[in-house]
């Protein structure tokens, strides 16, 4: 793999950042002088850290734990919170709603038409308490569980903590999700209950949800009541004695429900992920894992507190969704939710937001980066940005143009871009950023405290200053308890190669100079020509970086000669026009770059990539059908229409 380009440092943190930084506070209680420090003290002794960390972003429980962690099982199946008993509600709701927080924002909703909705933390209480009662009357038990097909408004929180207060598990769906998407989750995950809304808006029209559910139900017999909230407000189908109206439901429950007493290793949610064959993966996640992961890496890595109002662009059947519900609520911190498109009813609809709801803290993923740059430099320049401290980013590896783009043209060059990759298994980051160490383009700080992380060259030794695989030595609360069903395949997934190391699937890079992580892609995207390894990023970075391209997918396909051959596809921005003669130059380019073995043996200019609904590009697609092959899971895919396209472009 080619050598990883280090950029110069952009941004230091000033004294007054790094002392009323969260991070900084809690290495002073606990005597520690630096991030390496900490990072070290935290691997070698995961009783204290964890100990410390859950203290520090103050998780509530009924009865207090006994013991941090048991590892007698074995790592893969390490128990956290031995002894105690809790649940995530108590944390994110019923103690802000008898404290100081009763009256304090705790959502802030924008829908796409642009109405605004708010609910405080007591309204929110309300609301979760009401949607607990009806369930509970539905017979919903603790373990049943309820699925949650709707768009990224009020309702949906209402519905992931309602249904995690009673102790049913959660499952996640994509709003963009089609019937047999839907089914495959409701069927696997032998759900008892779906609640949906009516639809949602999405460009200026309403996309349909009652209709794609019942579908979908048709192969999902296990559910036996749909809960539907009435976004649009519109004729829908209707099946009378399993079809609730939500606003009625809810009218009959009193304010205030129990919270029920749990295990912290009780199931909270399955969280189902796209696999390249085969049947999704449902990982399962619990009360004592997933939010408190969540928590801590909002708290020590992006440096959320109390007063800031959190925006991730993000969808609920996206691990960001839960992530961005279930943190800023144990932080006491505001969320806002947006259910539309980042760039309608025009380009500056997020940069609008930003500046209309005081947004201190705004994630995004390096797609829509990409495709946000494409509308000028002068769309956020308009709008005043002032309220922002921290930029956010994940999804996919950055290209150093659209990251420096968002850290001058979004931060105005004064704010840090918190890197943050990891995944749905993860319960948030592997490596992240924070506001104590210094940033180049691209860059992670390291590990985020914790995550015992480590780059491993090919005879699965540590190395440093070469690009290796990503791995974890050490189990962490929010790590997942395996897939839903299927043991085996988490077991041969993350821990087959290394005995007791967790194998993630990501090629990093630590710089040996200053300790700063970078992270290529994944490993199983990796293109092999002529006996070099090259990752997608390398040369998706070299074509961003013409001033024709807004983006770019680099896939390997078979070659006799060489083993593989890179083929590249591109979208143009706007006004750019497809020839020949920029796909020869944009050929060059790459060679002059990366080197001439590793010219791409063609470059086809497309309208669209296929990406999930978080502007994720699904390489594996791409590959798949330039090739022929089968591209397995399609279920996350936003735009099934870009397929066509790239099949096209074989002959």
């Amino acid at each position: 793999m080619q050598p990883v380009v280090i950029g110069d440092v952009i941004w230091e943190p000033s004294r007054e950042v790094v002392e009323r930084s969260r991070l900084k506070r809690f290495m002073d209680r606990h005597g520690i002088e630096t991030f390496d420090e900490l990072l070290k003290r935290a691997d070698d002794d995961i009783e204290w850290f964890w100990d410390a960390a859950i203290k520090d972003i103050d998780i509530a429980f009924f009865r207090p734990y006994e013991k941090v962690v048991d590892l007698s099982q074995g790592k893969p199946w390490a128990r956290w919170w031995v002894g105690g008993r809790m649940n995530i509600v108590q944390s994110c709701l019923d103690r802000h709603r008898d404290g100081d927080f009763h009256d304090k924002t705790a959502i802030i909703w924008e829908g796409e038409p642009g109405e605004v909705r708010t609910l405080s933390y007591a309204e929110l209480d309300q609301q979760v308490s009401r949607l607990a009662g009806a369930l509970r009357r539905l017979g919903v038990a603790p373990g049943d569980r309820v699925a949650i097909f709707m768009p990224l408004c009020p309702e949906v929180a209402v519905s992931v903590l309602a249904a995690a207060k009673i102790g049913a598990v959660i499952i996640p769906l994509f709003s963009g999700y089609g019937p047999e998407a839907i089914a495959t989750r409701l069927r696997d995950g032998d759900a008892k209950v779906l609640i949906c809304a009516d639809g949602f808006y999405r460009r200026g029209h309403v996309i349909p949800m009652k209709e794609t559910a019942d579908k979908a139900l048709v192969n999902a017999p296990s559910v036996k009541k749909v809960i539907v909230h009435r976004r649009v407000v519109r004729e829908i189908p209707w099946t009378h004695g399993r079809d609730l109206v939500w606003e009625v439901l809810l009218e009959d429950h009193p304010d205030r429900a129990r919270t029920e007493e749990l295990d912290p290793e009780d199931p909270l949610m399955i969280i189902y992920t796209s696999g390249t064959t085969g049947k999704p993966k449902g990982t399962l996640h619990v009360h004592g894992g997933f939010p408190v992961k969540t928590a801590q890496d909002m708290a020590h890595g992006f440096d959320v507190g109390p007063d800031d109002i959190v925006f991730w662009y993000t969808d609920l059947g996206w691990m960001m969704g839960p992530w961005l519900i279930f943190g800023t609520l144990v932080l006491g911190a505001t969320m806002l939710l947006y259910e539309g498109t980042p760039d309608y009813p025009a380009a500056d609809r997020l940069w609008r937001m930003v500046e209309q709801h005081k947004v201190t803290v705004l994630g995004v993923s390096p797609t829509l980066v990409r495709g946000l740059m494409t509308h000028g430099d002068e769309v956020p320049a308009h709008h005043d940005l002032s309220s922002l401290r921290i930029l956010g980013g994940t999804g996919e590896p950055w290209n150093p143009e659209p990251f420096q783009w968002y850290f001058r043209h979004v931060g105005r060059s004064r704010i840090p871009v918190i890197n943050y990759t990891g995944g749905t298994e993860i319960s948030g980051g592997i490596l992240c950023g924070n506001v104590i160490t210094r940033l180049r383009p691209c860059s992670f700080a390291g590990p985020v405290p914790g995550m015992a992380a480590d780059v491993f060259g090919a005879d699965g030794q540590s190395i440093r200053g070469e690009v290796g695989e990503l791995v974890i030595r050490n189990p962490w609360p929010g790590m997942t308890r395996g897939f839903w069903g299927d043991k085996d395949r988490y077991l041969e997934t993350y821990w087959s190669r290394y005995d007791g190391i967790w194998v993630h699937g990501d090629w990093a890079y630590v710089d040996p100079e200053d300790g700063l992580w970078y992270v290529l892609g994944r490993s199983d995207d990796t293109i092999k020509i002529a006996g070099k390894r090259l990752g997608p990023a390398e040369v998706e970075s070299v074509l961003v970086g013409h001033a024709a391209v807004a983006e770019a997918a680099a896939i390997g396909v078979p070659d006799e000669l060489k083993g593989e051959a890179l083929v590249c596809f591109v979208i143009l921005r706007p006004n750019q026009v497809a020839s020949s003669e920029l796909a020869v130059e944009l050929q060059d380019l790459v060679a002059t770059a990366l080197g001439k073995p590793l010219r791409p043996k063609a470059v086809h200019f497309v309208d669209d990539l296929p990406r999930t609904r978080n502007a994720k590009i699904l390489r594996r697609v791409v590959k798949s059908v330039y090739t022929g092959k089968d591209p397995g899971d399609l279920s996350s895919l936003e735009n099934p229409s870009a397929l066509a396209a790239i099949g096209a472009t074989r002959s």
